[in-house]
């Protein structure tokens, strides 16, 4: 791995991409995440084509995407932990890249149906149990502890670029040759990931040891299980993602059915929403410890009104700034939220726990799909909006009043130094 002797490279907010298999990983994830959130725009508008602006269908498809996610992600992680990650990633990559090119097709020949778009919609979600909670794992073993914080926030920040170019382009595309051409963008854009893995230098990625005998999730489980400082975040992230985070079927539904916006107006939208997630994930590059419990408890709070106020948007000019801020509400929360799990956890436990945060944030979507699809169809979008805020508002008063009821220093070991450092300054094994 690439060191340097610069003190000022350690405060460099871009310090994580002197890493040359990071650098390549990076370059790789953002195609790839473009070609993602532009086949997200194209997906959602066919769906609502094909349904008659359909609230319910559109929480179907967002339910059976992330429904696998609930059932499989531990799995998934379990063979993050015991298997190799690049060969893993290298695998998923191809087989998303096949199944987007299958629905392209399908589009393009106009031979694509409702059905057609679950099944895909289910099967990507099959293929992300694994794909998530390894690329997660995956950044601290490019980078190592020290830079793991940066490298985490960069990665949110490249995945919000996509977000924000993605989108943007995506509905240019649909408004001048239709969905099926973005799908097919989309399909070929997972190339580059897997161009990126397969350049990289294996002798340079630090592997954590394989843990002895079997590797099992109930293991991870009961790492967790002990740890006040892991499961707090873990049950607000919970809270927060089953209400407050459905922006996939939202963000949609406030376009079409309230402010009545195209297809291009749509992508501004969602870009000004990933617009300002992109502006909280390059705040959050200047981290270099564990976030504490209270940073991630105000973060939620600001998130819930934030969320509650951009319901009640009076007009899209407003609409459009509102979403900034809470976009930029919510990176803040979940970044601050897994880098308190992240950094809290013991490496060989590492995919484990990360398939359990993926797992608690993702997973629930397909909950939280569809009881806000009920409440949009029968209360409207802006519903949607305020009640996953006063959800969310709830979550973060119940964290804070535990907090409150706790007396003494704040409970939890960090591994930002890896566990060596752990057992010198907080005198004892890590837990395991």
């Amino acid at each position: 791995m690439e060191k340097t002797t610069d003190p000022a490279a350690s405060t460099h907010p871009f310090r994580a991409l002197r890493v040359r298999n990071f650098r390549l990983f990076a370059t790789g994830q953002v195609v790839s995440a473009a070609g993602t959130w532009m086949s997200v725009v194209a997906q959602d508008w066919l769906v609502l084509e094909l349904t008659d602006d359909s609230a319910t269908a559109l929480g179907t498809v967002t339910a059976l995407q992330f429904a696998p996610m609930l059932l499989l992600t531990l799995y998934g992680g379990r063979l993050a932990d015991r298997y190799d990650k690049r060969a893993l990633l290298t695998g998923a990559n191809l087989v998303s890249g096949l199944l987007a090119l299958a629905l392209a097709v399908l589009v393009l020949t106009g031979t694509a149906g409702l059905a057609h778009i679950y099944v895909f919609a289910c099967a990507l979600g099959l293929v992300n149990a694994v794909e998530v909670p390894t690329r997660m794992s995956f950044v601290g073993e490019l980078v190592g502890p020290e830079l793991l914080p940066n490298a985490s926030a960069l990665s949110a920040a490249y995945f919000n670029v996509a977000r924000v170019a993605g989108p943007a382009v995506a509905g240019l595309v649909i408004s001048t040759y239709g969905t099926g051409w973005v799908l097919l963008i989309n399909g070929l854009s997972y190339a580059a990931t897997v161009l990126a893995l397969r350049r990289m230098r294996p002798g340079e990625i630090q592997r954590a040891a394989a843990p002895p005998g079997r590797t099992r999730v109930v293991d991870g489980l009961r790492h967790v299980r002990g740890r006040p400082d892991l499961v707090v975040p873990l049950a607000l992230v919970a809270g927060v993602s089953l209400f407050g985070l459905n922006f996939q079927l939202t963000l949609p539904l406030l376009a079409k059915t309230v402010f009545h916006a195209d297809a291009t107006s749509f992508g501004l939208l969602t870009t000004a929403f990933a617009a300002g997630s992109l502006a909280a994930a390059f705040l959050t590059t200047a981290r270099r410890s564990r976030p504490s419990g209270r940073l991630v408890t105000g973060s939620a709070l600001v998130f819930a009104v934030l969320e509650t106020a951009a319901g009640w948007a009076p007009g899209f000019p407003a609409a459009v700034v509102l979403l900034f801020l809470t976009g930029g509400a919510s990176m803040y929360f979940a970044q601050a939220a897994n880098h308190r799990v992240q950094l809290g956890s013991d490496p060989r436990y590492r995919g484990r726990v990360l398939a359990l945060y993926t797992l608690i944030l993702q997973g629930s979507t397909p909950i939280g799909a569809l009881i806000v699809g009920f409440i949009g169809a029968e209360w409207g979008a802006r519903a949607c909006f305020v009640v996953g805020g006063l959800a969310s508002l709830v979550t973060a008063l119940a964290a804070l009043a535990h907090r409150s009821g706790r007396s003494g220093p704040e409970p939890g070991v960090s591994w930002a130094s890896g566990p060596a450092d752990v057992r010198a300054a907080d005198g004892r094994q890590p837990p395991g």
